[in-house]
């Protein structure tokens, strides 16, 4: 049977999980930020060993249908504002005060595009127009800009510019400069969203571009047959040449979203919030009545941008997030060390404190069974640097240190997802990524939330989730006041680029699904889907539009998840016990439950370690702790 491999690349690790049928195999691998292809070929031959017993990266490519892949690069780059310097060229200086009307928005702008910006006047000269270009361009430039977004305020004048542009800057020449031109890239009516659509996909296309392409390289070296598959934000996947960066960001979570709407049906659960923890972020959704939330004109950085994004919320913190002191105080990211160096206790030159170092030091992690004891965990060096950067600039106790910055770190996480809890009894809390579940239980508590879902394959479990998407791409035209002929030209019209994408991403038209909607969106953009029918009014009534949308779908197998829980219950058996410090004076003895040796319905009660496969769960006092049919762990809090 063929299989399916899923990856997750954060900043810090890479998941890996494959499939194939009802089985699955997973792994970890060390995220390497100068060439993000070798982590996701260390990756794959790790799996691979996993799967057949031993190394065979060649034998498992070419057993493999696709690879689907998803990345929190951009997302980290615009959480640590690591991307090119822009420039922003438009025709109308009132845009720019727009562009920054709120904190959040000139905060980004400022970071992103900052005082690289030109207006172009309008004119009936030509030439003095190709003049005043060419001299903004070469300012821009000289200025620092690496990328530019050029915007105008239609479609006929951006045309214009975009010719000045490839007579006088030709893209073959060395060093040229790449321009994105904003009615190409979305063609939405509103101004500003369509500039900030711009803006933030030249910011996050390099942080993706490069490595993608590298990826590619290598894998047709092993003469793969299938294409690299992108996992979009919307929840399906494309080929490399078929995305755009703005739709990788918060990809991953929304496989996390997808797993979560699987174990929210598995379980039957109303209300679910997913926390996925990674190095770098923890990313927040929410899947109510199964669910996903979704907006029309989806947010980064409460920016709406052009295009429909999954609602996620990213907050810079994860296990790899520096702790310091600021004014007194103990302050938890939204800096990361990322994998490189990563946390001091890596022993890669690290030395700054994180989540990692206090959980070692307290004694929540086992610096033998860490990464499955791929990794040497080294205590004294996240000792020193938490004396030295956190407990003698506060005056406390390097004991005191830990248990005031464990406090720290799950006061943020509780930040993160507090404001989307409906109600504590009825909300769930879906934890996972590398570090969700650690800290999980002393955050619901924060937060008022009482149940805590941990998958049992929660450390990969966006890379899981990732397995429910399929091959697609989408298409929308708008249809306002056209006549019956018109729409049947913008219907075959839709159909032929389906056809030819479909084409290129390796499938027939004849094999795919085509999924027919008609959205109407009125004057303040609330957007109403109904199919779509030939005959259906689409006049425009008080500055209303009808757009004719198609969805193409190629249909790949799914993963399919169960829940449930048996009537009878046993107790859960520990497999050795591990001295933890709990509080500043007092170290007690806990008992260690490997997840995976406990039988359905086994059950404890805290406080107590639950070890999964790359993971580990904190039950604190006052916690119940239950394994489903499934095998996924259920924390309750008895208190």
């Amino acid at each position: 049977m063929e299989h399916l491999i899923n990856i997750d690349n954060g900043g810090t690790l890479t998941d890996i999980c494959v499939g194939s049928g009802s089985d699955f195999a997973f792994t970890k691998a060390l995220t390497t930020p100068v060439d993000l292809s070798q982590c996701l070929f260390d990756g794959m031959t790790k799996v691979s060993s996993v799967i057949y017993g031993e190394q065979d990266l060649r034998r498992l490519l070419h057993s493999t249908q696709h690879i689907r892949y998803s990345s929190t690069q951009g997302t980290n780059a615009l959480v640590e504002r690591k991307g090119p310097r822009l420039g922003l060229i438009v025709d109308d200086a009132a845009i720019i005060d727009e562009l920054r009307s709120d904190p959040s928005s000139t905060s980004l702008f400022d970071d992103m595009v900052g005082p690289r910006t030109s207006v172009i006047s309008e004119g009936p000269d030509v030439e003095v127009l190709n003049g005043n270009l060419v001299a903004e361009i070469n300012r821009l430039t000289t200025a620092g800009a690496e990328r530019l977004v050029l915007a105008a305020k239609t479609k006929e004048r951006e045309a214009l510019f975009k010719r000045v542009v490839l007579e006088s800057f030709p893209r073959h020449l060395l060093g040229s400069v790449p321009v994105l031109f904003s009615w190409e890239f979305a063609s939405d009516d509103l101004r500003s969203r369509r500039i900030w659509s711009g803006i933030i996909n030249s910011y996050l296309h390099p942080t993706v571009e490069r490595f993608l392409y590298s990826a590619e390289r290598r894998l047709r070296t092993y003469k793969v047959k299938n294409p690299l598959l992108i996992y979009r934000n919307d929840g399906q996947s494309s080929r490399v040449a078929k995305s755009v960066a703005l739709k990788t960001y918060s990809s991953g979570p929304r496989g996390g979203l997808e797993g979560t709407r699987a174990l929210a049906a598995a379980y039957e659960l109303p209300h679910v919030l997913m926390i996925d923890v990674g190095g770098t972020t923890t990313d927040v959704g929410s899947v109510d009545n199964y669910t996903i939330a979704t907006e029309r004109r989806g947010r980064i950085n409460d920016i709406p941008v052009s295009y429909e994004l999954s609602d996620v919320q990213s907050t810079g913190v994860g296990g790899s997030s520096i702790i310091e002191v600021e004014n007194g105080e103990i302050v938890v990211g939204p800096r990361s060390v990322g994998a490189a160096p990563g946390p001091a206790c890596f022993g890669f030159g690290g030395k700054k404190a994180t989540i990692t170092d206090v959980n070692l030091l307290l004694g929540v992690l086992d610096p033998d069974t860490y990464l499955d004891g791929e990794l040497f965990l080294d205590a004294e060096r996240s000792r020193t640097v938490i004396r030295e950067s956190i407990a003698e600039p506060l005056g406390l106790s390097v004991e005191s240190a830990l248990v005031a910055m464990a406090s720290a770190y799950a006061a943020k996480v509780a930040d993160a997802f507090a404001p989307f809890v409906e109600s504590p009894e009825t909300t769930t809390l879906a934890a996972f990524g590398g570090g969700g579940p650690m800290s999980a239980c002393d955050a619901a508590r924060i937060a008022g939330v009482r149940r805590v879902l941990v998958p049992r394959l929660a450390a990969v479990f966006s890379a899981f989730g990732i397995g429910f998407s399929d091959i697609s791409q989408t298409y929308e035209t708008n249809i306002t006041d056209c006549t019956p002929e018109e729409i049947d030209k913008a219907v075959s019209e839709s159909v032929s680029r389906a056809t030819r994408d479909m084409f290129q991403e390796g499938y027939a038209i004849a094999d795919c699904t085509l999924e027919w909607t008609a959205l109407v969106e009125d004057a303040q953009e609330v957007a109403i889907r109904s199919p779509f029918e030939r005959e259906m009014d689409v006049r425009s009534i008080d500055g209303s539009k009808t757009l004719l949308v198609l969805k193409a779908v190629r249909e790949l197998p799914h993963s399919i998840v169960k829940g449930g829980f048996p009537d009878q219950k046993t107790p859960a058996v520990s497999t050795a016990n591990r001295c933890v410090r709990t509080a500043a004076t007092l170290v007690e003895e806990l008992p260690i439950y490997e997840l995976d040796q406990q039988i359905a319905g086994a059950v404890a009660s805290g406080p107590a370690i639950v070890e999964g496969q790359f993971f580990t769960a904190q039950v604190p006092t006052g916690w119940n702790l239950e394994v489903s049919d499934s095998g996924d762990l259920i924390l309750t809090d008895a208190v």
